[in-house]
């Protein structure tokens, strides 16, 4: 389709006179950050065409995040993203070390070490009981990541990216979401029509704030300053490398390429309107002076903790910092908008394809704002431990003392169940299973088939991960020994329901995955197990596809008769 039109139909100049143009699209999204970006290639993997306007025309110098989970980046493979992210990242070889310093005159407090890449993939070569992930994390320049997730969305065909392109405000009907725009490189304004419109312009979220959605805050926020410098002076690997130095007098020092690109962060007194010197106030708080080959870039920004009271009005919904703030602190911000990203696509998918019901658009709140909330906690939680650091050693606390206590939070860093460890227990689209779930450990993946939680992964005797072959809508893995679910997923797809069949017979599946049948989403989550085809499974249909539940609607009973084909009972 040629650029100059919009995804779904051609811009109409209406009166030919400079007058608004309207444009149509199943999904407008506001904002080509990373969120929105892996928002539009979720709806394009499920077939769905998006629109995406975004008011920067090219992608941001700042660097920003720095972290990309495993969790996220399981997901990211899904798209098919994980080589090009890496290619552009921090070599595989580099750990990720935090360093803790009263000052670079001195040897640092104590040192936090996180493996590798590759000492982690060769650790998780030697494990395959579930425990172990598919991808392991990966440090990358969220300046790279923008520029390698915009140029993908802007080549592929179902995505039309507008660069340059600011939203001004919106109404809604029963029709959907009406937008209005302006391209400001040609100073002229549209209207683009879209059944659904997703806000993932951040923190200021001006879709946010004309829907006065409040945010419910923790805490004050807290005004910081950040220089963005490259420099080769060997004084800044004085006590080895490392990912981030936390300095006592108020500085976070972090390593963007191992190698010359830096960010320095400092918080900003109340009442100091800016850093006239932000170079020379990282010298002093890091306690060493070094020579800075070219400041690239300054920015000023407002560290808050804060989630959105509400994620949905009508046809809108928010998705990544629009709906929560969080310091960079544990890195909470991009991952938890993959998340948001992942899980609002596919049902929205869903929704426009026309197999998903209403009741899917209403989980996505009740499935991610628990998410953002848990986060937003943790974050607080390693933020207070820079503080409290830093409180101790103005107060002249001893050395040791400060290195006891920060080894007793050394916790933080080694917290993979965290983000593998997140299960939708309230969602109104998932079989609830009776009592407790498994056991959440903050240091281990749990590996469980407990609807809501993340299927877990195990290589089969292929090879292959199991993750990698789901089909991209629902899977049914089946582990009978007649293919149980075969029937189930005939039905599925004689209601229009798209899903995969998978049946296996592995050991390593059958080790963690607890039940003969496991009907798992497109975005990993298991929404439904059982040891036996139910007798109602219309009824299963409904409930994970966000479709009205009606317990007298007749059932379709699947069942097998003696010579292994299948019947159906009414």
């Amino acid at each position: 389709m040629p650029r100059s039109t919009l995804a779904s139909h051609a811009v109409h100049d209406m009166t030919g006179r400079g007058e608004p143009k309207v444009a149509q699209t199943p999904v407008l999204i506001v904002g080509a950050g990373p969120v929105g970006a892996v928002l539009a290639l979720e709806l394009a993997r499920h077939g769905v065409r998006s629109v995406v306007v975004e008011r920067a025309p090219w992608p941001s110098v700042h660097p920003k995040m720095d972290f990309i989970n495993g969790r996220s980046m399981e997901l990211l493979r899904r798209l098919g993203l994980v080589e090009q992210i890496r290619a552009v990242g921090i070599e595989p070889r580099h750990s990720t070390d935090f360093l803790w310093t009263r000052g670079f005159h001195e040897p640092p407090v104590l040192v936090w070490h996180q493996p590798s890449v590759d000492q982690l993939r060769r650790q998780y070569a030697t494990i395959n009981d579930g425990t172990a992930p598919a991808e392991p994390y990966q440090r990358v320049q969220g300046s790279l990541l923008e520029r390698l997730l915009r140029d993908t969305i802007r080549a592929h065909p179902l995505i039309d990216l507008r660069e340059g392109w600011t939203f001004t405000d919106l109404d809604q009907d029963t029709d959907g979401v009406h937008a209005r725009v302006v391209d400001h490189t040609t100073k002229t304004r549209h209207t683009i029509s879209a059944r659904f419109l997703v806000a993932c312009d951040g923190a200021r979220s001006t879709v946010r704030r004309w829907l006065d959605i409040p945010m419910d805050q923790a805490g004050e926020p807290t005004q910081y300053c950040s220089v963005y410098f490259r420099s080769r002076d060997p004084i800044l690997r004085r006590h080895g490398r490392a990912f981030l130095t936390f300095a006592a007098k108020g500085l976070t020092l972090v390593s963007r390429d191992e190698d010359e690109v830096w960010t320095a962060s400092m918080p900003i007194p109340p009442g100091v309107p800016m850093v006239s010197d932000p170079i020379a106030t990282a010298q002093e708080r890091l306690g060493a002076r070094f020579d800075v080959i070219e400041v690239m870039s300054v920015a000023q920004w407002e560290g808050s903790l804060a989630v959105a009271r509400n994620y949905r009005r009508g046809s809108v919904f928010l998705a990544g910092d629009s709906a929560h703030h969080y310091y960079p602190a544990g890195a909470h911000g991009v991952n938890t908008g993959i998340g948001d990203a992942v899980d609002l696509g596919w049902k929205l998918a869903a929704v426009t394809s026309g197999w998903g019901g209403p009741r899917l658009l209403d989980s996505y709140e009740r499935e991610r704002r628990p998410v953002a909330i848990l986060n937003r906690e943790l974050c607080a939680d390693l933020l207070e431990v820079m503080r409290r650091f830093s409180r101790l050693a103005e107060l002249g606390a001893p050395r040791e003392q400060l290195s006891g206590i920060l080894e007793q939070e050394k916790y933080q860093i080694d917290n993979v169940g965290v983000h593998f460890g997140h299960r939708y227990f309230d969602s109104p689209v998932i079989e609830h299973e009776p009592g407790d779930g498994p056991r959440w450990d903050w240091h281990r993946i749990t590996p469980s088939t407990w609807p809501g939680g993340r299927a877990p992964t195990v290589r089969l005797a292929s090879g292959e991960q199991i993750l990698d072959r789901f089909g991209s809508e629902f899977t049914l893995v089946d582990l009978s020994a007649h293919e149980v679910g075969a029937p189930l997923v005939m039905r599925a797809l004689d209601r229009g329901i798209p899903m995969t069949h998978l049946a296996l017979d592995d050991p390593a599946v059958r080790a963690c995955w607890e039940r003969e049948l496991v009907l798992v989403r497109p975005d990993q989550h298991v929404a439904w197990r059982s040891n036996a085809a139910p007798p109602d499974w219309d009824r299963v249909l409904d409930l994970v596809t966000g479709q009205p539940v009606d317990r007298s609607r007749e059932c379709v009973m699947v069942s097998r008769t003696g010579d292994g084909t299948s019947s159906e009972q009414s």
